[in-house]
């Protein structure tokens, strides 16, 4: 009999707060921030008295792009202005970045397309900056929206008002929030001009390259190490390739209820796009019930109950195929995708902590993926008995 993985789980003290996001000074980006958007209403029209205030960040959620929220005030001919506002930012790249690349034009783009094109709840966009001169990155600039976001740190199966919600509230951020991605599921190839969302590697299908592009972010995550694990992943994903891929759509890519701001229980605004792309309808729908049991794993290591029926795979599959009027093809396919995408993205997690002087790597740098004994039980073909 094979010896079981070793498994490290964090202990309720890795919750208390999160990992370091940024090196950048919040007073000087307050500085540049007011310079440049002086400059920027100046262009348009004749502007007065820009200021901007405090620049924060959100602390519970993101290990991405940086989120900076801030107040904006100015005068024009139409009057005073008194705006809320969000800068997404790209890392510096001194801060171990998540990804390779950000591309903040085809977030700002994908973002105003789902605006203009589906009723989801996004932000209102207003201006995106691609000269990294200003910010040591590319940014872009939103309105900020009223809400509420279940947490990551600690997650919301230990913790707070999802935790503390009845059970039909719960069942409605359910419906809604797959909803929400169905809706988004209208945009494909043959309604928009999508091209911006291609990824530009080999492949015959927009599915082989989506997991190509994950295979080259792999290789970029290694920096020398390998995760048998993740070697494995991909090697079963090829061992069980679906005959029929499914139908093309725009893809969130990181679809789950921690990227949803939520005004009571149904979503308010949808936001963190880094991992949008073209992809199956699936992928969504498996990577939301994934993220969601590797909190509720976590939460029960610890001796903590959670949530085990919330966001259950056969609640969200139904909700999602009512909304989308199709059935869902292939869908444990799509979890082990998502099982394989969060264990590369957490190998990236955990070297960044290590760039920040929070960790080190352990001698098997599986440890650091979580959730691996749940992604062996879906190697193993034992996960869904």
């Amino acid at each position: 009999m094979a010896e079981k993985p070793k498994i490290t789980i964090p202990d309720s003290e890795s919750f208390e707060s999160a990992p370091e996001k940024s090196s950048r000074d919040p007073e000087a980006l307050r500085t540049q921030m007011q310079a440049w958007l002086t400059a920027r209403l100046g262009d348009a029209t004749d502007v007065t008295n820009v200021t901007v205030g405090e620049i924060t960040s959100p602390g519970s959620n993101g290990m991405s792009s940086e989120t900076l929220l801030f107040d904006a005030s100015w005068s024009d001919a139409e009057g005073a202005h008194n705006e809320r506002l969000v800068a997404r930012v790209e890392p510096d790249t001194h801060d171990t970045p998540v990804f390779p690349v950000y591309d903040l034009e085809m977030q700002f783009r994908v973002i105003t397309l789902a605006g203009q094109r589906t009723k989801v709840r996004v932000p209102r966009t207003r201006w995106l900056e691609t000269d990294p001169a200003l910010l040591g990155g590319t940014f872009f600039i939103m309105d900020r929206v009223d809400g509420r976001v279940p947490p990551d740190i600690p997650p919301y199966t230990m913790d707070g008002w999802v935790l503390e919600a009845t059970p039909q509230e719960r069942a409605t951020i359910e419906r809604t929030t797959a909803e929400s991605i169905a809706e988004l599921h209208t945009l494909n190839p043959s309604n928009a001009d999508l091209a911006f969302l291609e990824y530009d590697v080999p492949g015959d299908t927009h599915l082989r390259r989506h997991v190509e592009h994950q295979r080259q972010y792999y290789k970029w995550v290694q920096n020398g190490r390998t995760h048998r694990l993740i070697d494995d992943g991909f090697a079963w994903l090829e061992e069980h390739w679906p005959e029929d891929e499914g139908e093309t759509v725009v893809s969130w890519g990181d679809a789950r209820i921690g990227n949803v701001m939520y005004g009571g229980f149904e979503p308010a605004a949808v936001f963190d796009w880094e991992m949008a792309g073209l992809a199956p309808r699936a992928l969504d729908v498996g990577w939301m019930i994934f993220i969601h049991v590797f909190f509720q794993e976590i939460t029960t290591s610890l001796g903590l109950p959670g949530l085990p029926d919330f966001l259950h795979r056969d609640n969200v599959r139904g909700y999602y195929e009512a909304a989308a009027g199709v059935p869902l093809e292939n869908l444990e396919f799509f979890e082990v995708y998502a099982a394989l995408r969060h264990a590369i993205v957490m190998s990236r997690v955990h070297e960044r902590s290590v760039g920040f002087g929070q960790a080190v790597w352990p001698d098997d740098p599986d440890e650091v993926i979580y959730h691996r004994a749940a992604m062996q039980r879906m190697l193993d073909g034992t996960y869904w008995d």
